[in-house]
This record gives structure tokens, C-alpha cells and sequence, in this order.
């Protein structure tokens, strides 16, 4: 015990004197190659360049890998940036109706017996107090007029046995009716303001209410009978954009109805104004038709900006995106296949790398960015394809087109997305190839 314990120290002592020596001597000896860490011997760049020199050696396999993606991302960018335009589109055609009327009416309040009655009352000036306001471009006062038992005819007889047909509906409105719903004369003239206000028997009539009557034409002044009571017809109107329930009307200047018909009131006004003025002149309207009590009247007026173009959008969206990830599903199979083929040929190549020390989690690498890079190259040609598609086609049809930038810049990461998932099954496989294994197949 004790010649072991004198030993011991000697032992240490010359442990070290060898770690000493090793430590004065230089890092590097001469003539021999320096030391790297292994961390360093296989760099990110070596990967790339690995990849991307595989990957160009097959041009006629590159392109056809590239079909599946490059329909698939711009299936996707080119359906969601036609959906954007044709919602822009559509809601553009609706808000310059839309977002151009203002319509206010007499507000209701029940009665004992369960009914409504109205709280006011339009004046019949209601036009020239109106159109001072900054904003209104038009205005007309609109009423429906009961017929009671009366009937609207163009010829006055009566045949007890001919069957009783549906007489069109009676409107009253001022002159300036067309103007604000945006009708058109097919023939003959609109009535104005002096018949208006001299209360004559003159009517225009809608195109489907003409058609019902039997009338097309005005030059031979024909009439319709209300009631009996015979009323000039000074024209037909059609392509009513914001009241088509007009184009089943006979219209009546409203003081002709005030006099004729016993009309009690304006129905109510309706406005056109410019756009975006549409909160301003909803405020000041009601307080121009009824100072007093302008809580009384139900006002109706578009908002500073309609989402009628993102619900369209969004529906429009939901269809096409389906039909854009099924073929972006077909393309990513398309990678998979490559991919595997590629692993497949290149069994020989894997085992020799294997041999000479690449790991496996380098072999799966190299697969992986092959597949990565594919599919962005695919997400950026079909991203590029559907952007000019849809431009071109806007061209075509004289729209605007409308396409967010990150759609497409999405677009191009989606392709790289679908590389990686695409390649990773593949690349699992190329990394658990044994060496040994590898070299045998392709000797």
C-alpha cells in the first residue's frame, strides 16, 4: 500500500509533463494539413451548390416537374386575382346605384288596433328643399296611388264576358323621376314640371306596362283609361336601374294625382347624389323636409364606403381556391414522383457519398432544397403567369384589374412550401441507404 502510494504522484507528474510538452509544441506541424472542425467540412453553400448542379443537368425532367407547380401556384394567384377583379367589377356596378341614392320616407308608429300609422308627412315642396343641399344632383317625390275598383285600360270598353285582367299599378311622382332612377326614354318624352303643376291628365308608362297595353308608340297620342277617365300618353321608359317595380307602372305627375286620385301625401323622396355624400345628405335632408321633427322620418342613405365588393369577393374566393389546391395538389405529386425518381437513379451516387462520410441527415438535405428549390421556381413562374393572365385579360375587357402584391409574392412561397413537404418523404428515404448496399446495387 504504501510503494503503490509513493508511486501514484510519479504517475501524475509525468501525465503532466506530456500535456505540457503537447501544449509548447505548435498548433500545426509542418508539411501536415491544418485542422478543421467537423462542423465546417460540409457548409450551407456546399448544399446549394450540391442541389442546384443536379438539378440543371436534367433540363427536359426540370421542365416537365415544373408543369404540375407552375399550373397549381397559378391556378391559385390567377383565380384569386380574377375573383378580386370581377367582385371590384361587380361592386362597382351595383355602388354606382347603390351608393348614389338616398330614399326617405315618413316613419311608422303602431296603433291601438295593431296597425301602422304614419308619424309625418312629405311636403309637396319637398323637391325645391331638397335639391339646395350640396350633394343632391336630382330629387323626385314618389307615391303610390290606390286604384280602389278601378282599372287601368287602353281601349274604353267594357266587355262583361272578356276575362278581368290585371290593371298595371298607378304611381304619381314629380318630373324629375327619370333622372333619379336612372331611366331611359324609348319613346316619346317625360312629363315636366308645368304639367306637373297645372295637374294635367298625362302618364308615362313603364316597358312592360306599354307591352300589357298594347302600346309602343306615341306619335298617334294615344290614351289610357283610369278609372274611365281617358290620360295622354307622352312616353315609354325602360332600363330603370334603381326602381324596376317602375317598369310595371303607369306614372302620373304628382299634383295630377293630388287632384284627380285625392292623393293625401307624397309616398317619399328619393335622391340622387353625388358620391360619398351620402351620410352628409341623409343628415340634412330630414331636417330640410321636416324641421321640426326630423326623428320623425326614416332616412335611408348609403355609407362613406360598401363591403358589397369583399362579401362578392369572398364567395367568389371559396369556389376557385378549391379548384386552385387541387391542381397545386396535383403539382405537389408531381415533385414527389421527380423526387423519388431521382433518389432512385441516383442510388449509386448516395452510397459513394455515404462512403467518402457524408452523413445521412446531409443526404436528406441536399434532396430536401432540390425539392425546395423546385417548387419555388414553379411558385414564381406560375405567380408571374397568373399576375400577367389577369392583366391581360382586364386589358381585354376594359377593367380595372385588382390583385393584391402578396397574393403573388405568397404564391412563390406556397411553391417552396410545397417542395419541402413534397421532398421530404424522398429525402427520408435517400438518407437510410447504407453504403455498402448502395455500391453493390450499382456495381
Amino acid at each position: 500500500m504504501a510503494r503503490f502510494t509513493l508511486r501514484w504522484p510519479r504517475v501524475r507528474r509525468r501525465r503532466r509533463a506530456g500535456e505540457a510538452a503537447a501544449a509548447s509544441e505548435p498548433a500545426t506541424a509542418p508539411g501536415l494539413v491544418p485542422h478543421v472542425p467537423h462542423a465546417d467540412r460540409f457548409t450551407f453553400q456546399d448544399l446549394v451548390v450540391e442541389a442546384t448542379a443536379d438539378i440543371g443537368s436534367r433540363p427536359g425532367r426540370l421542365a416537365m416537374t415544373l408543369v404540375g407547380t407552375v399550373l397549381g401556384i397559378g391556378a391559385l394567384v390567377a383565380t384569386v386575382g380574377f375573383a378580386q377583379t370581377a367582385a371590384h367589377q361587380i361592386a362597382r356596378q351595383f355602388d354606382a346605384v347603390k351608393a348614389t341614392q338616398v330614399v326617405v320616407a315618413p316613419g311608422e308608429a303602431p296603433t291601438a288596433s295593431g296597425g301602422s300609422a304614419a308619424t309625418t308627412r312629405l311636403p309637396w315642396d319637398g323637391v325645391d328643399r331638397v335639391s339646395r343641399l350640396v350633394g343632391v344632383e336630382a330629387a323626385t317625390l314618389i307615391a303610390e296611388v290606390s286604384l280602389g275598383v278601378d282599372t287601368i285600360a287602353a281601349v274604353p270598353v267594357n266587355d262583361p264576358s272578356a276575362a278581368v285582367a290585371a290593371s298595371p299599378a298607378l304611381f304619381a311622382a314629380t318630373a324629375g323621376l327619370l333622372d333619379v332612377v336612372g331611366g331611359d326614354l324609348l319613346t316619346g318624352r317625360m312629363f315636366d314640371a308645368g304639367h306637373d303643376a297645372r295637374a294635367d291628365r298625362v302618364v308615362v308608362l313603364g316597358a312592360r306596362a306599354a307591352e300589357r297595353l298594347g302600346i309602343n308608340r306615341v306619335d298617334r297620342q294615344p290614351s289610357v283609361f283610369i278609372g274611365g277617365v281617358p290620360y295622354a300618353v307622352m312616353g315609354v321608359f325602360g332600363d330603370v336601374q334603381a326602381r324596376g317595380d317602375l317598369l310595371d307602372a303607369v306614372v302620373m305627375p304628382l299634383h295630377t294625382a293630388r287632384a284627380e286620385r285625392a292623393l293625401g301625401a307624397p309616398g317619399e323622396m328619393q335622391m340622387r347624389i353625388a358620391m360619398g355624400t351620402g351620410p352628409q345628405v341623409g343628415e340634412q335632408s330630414a331636417i330640410a323636409l321636416s324641421p321640426d321633427a326630423p326623428e320623425n322620418l326614416e332616412v335611408s342613405a348609403p355609407s362613406a364606403r360598401s363591403n358589397l365588393g369583399d362579401s362578392v369577393s369572398a364567395d367568389v374566393n371559396v369556389v376557385f381556391l378549391i379548384l386552385g389546391g387541387i391542381v397545386l395538389l396535383a403539382g405537389a405529386l408531381g415533385i414527389a414522383n421527380v423526387t423519388m425518381l431521382n433518389v432512385i437513379e441516383r442510388v449509386p451516387e448516395i452510397g459513394l457519398r455515404r462512403a467518402l462520410g457524408a452523413t445521412g441527415r446531409q443526404i436528406a438535405s441536399q434532396f430536401v432544397v432540390e425539392s425546395i428549390i423546385i417548387g419555388l421556381l414553379g411558385g414564381l413562374m406560375g405567380a408571374a403567369l397568373a399576375v400577367v393572365s389577369v392583366v391581360t385579360f382586364s386589358a381585354v375587357q376594359q377593367w380595372t384589374p385588382v390583385i393584391d402584391p402578396w397574393i403573388a409574392v405568397g404564391g412563390a412561397v406556397l411553391g417552396a412550401v410545397v417542395g419541402l413537404v413534397a421532398g421530404w418523404f424522398p429525402a427520408r428515404r435517400a438518407s437510410r441507404i447504407e453504403p455498402v448496399t448502395a455500391l453493390r446495387g450499382g456495381s
